[in-house]
């Protein structure tokens, strides 16, 4: 009888949850607008025959590559960020091999791990959510052979120092580095202009926030040119499709719609802060598009949080399970009027449910 390798009944299984995502999405850090107007106009173009012929990456990766500054053996264009850490699990683990993270973090770090067979080892996050640099620093040992950062980490919004991360690649040369700068463009910090003194960082980016195109999975993964060599040996030359990459290079185009969408987000998130921080909720200053909050002690606390916000039409997202996350619920921003009905929403539900009035907060 067929079976499974018994490795993949340990994964642990990732449960987004899409199921009736009807209200004000605030609850998976998308683009809360959607894309630009310019990658509409361009949709509305592509015809049946550009539909019947397979994906040619070429002329985007070579777009992508000029926006970023860096050579195109350098990069490869990716099926969301997903693909691109899913490609170095499989270009540089073996069973047995060493892994990295830092908890909480994004989950799909681990899993990709675990079903290459790794060991994956978790560095827990200060109490403030702090970047744990001495934790990591002591677990790296001769077997580590991918280490993965988010930066700004998700679900904290936090960010780790830049020479913490480029201590950590030189102390773990024999190791992939991923940062992972999903959220960049609402920190503007980044490891990309360092990376070609070190062989083994790679960084990735996701077109899936600041640019509105989640439903495309278009993301990019940049690292050394002789490293990336071995890691094109294991991705599909069909990897992403013609949609998406003939959408790319005009969203990169509209940096007008990218740079206002971005000022919007920031603002809003200040104005979360603020209100968070007058209501005396516990909050963490975040540098990401959302703003992770303690409404309670307790997985109860934070699930009858988010039915109250979705009551009101607001879909926010309970992050209790994740490590040291308990009783804390993640938002996030979207432009003006948005954030306008979120703290409407939010003053109500936290009078309703009698949390932290007055308390201290961050």
């Amino acid at each position: 009888m067929l079976r499974a390798k018994e490795r993949v009944f340990s994964i642990p299984i990732y449960h987004p949850p899409l199921a009736g995502r009807d209200g004000l999405r605030l609850d998976f850090n998308e683009n809360t607008v959607g894309c630009s107007p310019r990658v509409l106009d361009w949709l509305r173009q592509i015809s049946f025959e550009d539909l019947a012929r397979y994906p040619e990456k070429a002329f985007a990766e070579r777009q992508m590559a000029e926006f970023l500054n860096v050579a195109d053996s350098e990069l490869l264009l990716t099926n969301g960020t997903d693909e691109a850490i899913h490609l170095l699990c499989q270009t540089y683990l073996e069973p047995g091999d060493q892994a990295l993270i830092v908890v909480p973090t994004y989950s799909m770090y681990r899993i990709y791990m675990m079903a290459a067979d790794a060991n994956v080892i978790c560095a827990p996050m200060g109490a403030n959510f702090e970047f744990p640099f001495a934790a990591l620093c002591e677990a790296v040992t001769d077997r580590t052979r991918l280490i993965a950062v988010a930066n700004p980490n998700n679900p904290t919004g936090t960010l780790a120092p830049l020479d913490q991360l480029l201590a950590l690649a030189r102390l773990a040369r024999q190791a992939a580095v991923l940062i992972d700068e999903a959220y960049f463009e609402f920190c503007g910090k980044s490891v990309l202009a360092e990376k070609g003194e070190y062989s083994n960082i790679f960084v990735a980016r996701t077109f899936s926030k600041a640019y509105g195109l989640a439903g495309l999975r278009v993301g990019a993964l940049i690292g050394d040119a002789n490293q990336m060599v071995a890691v094109r040996r294991v991705c599909s030359p069909y990897n992403v499709n013609s949609v998406a990459l003939a959408c790319l290079p005009v969203a990169l185009e509209d940096r007008e719609f990218v740079e206002k969408y971005v000022s919007e987000i920031l603002e809003s998130r200040t104005r979360l802060q603020e209100a968070l921080q007058v209501a005396g909720v516990r909050y963490w200053p975040s540098e990401a598009n959302f703003v992770l909050m303690r409404v309670g002690t307790t997985g109860d606390d934070a699930r009858h949080f988010t039915e109250r916000m979705r009551t009101q039409g607001i879909l926010v997202r309970d992050r209790s399970a994740d490590y040291g996350c308990e009783g804390c619920v993640r938002i996030t921003l979207g432009p003006k009027n948005h954030t306008d009905k979120l703290l409407n929403a939010l003053n109500a539900t936290l009078e309703e449910l009698s949390i932290a009035q007055g308390a201290p907060a961050r």
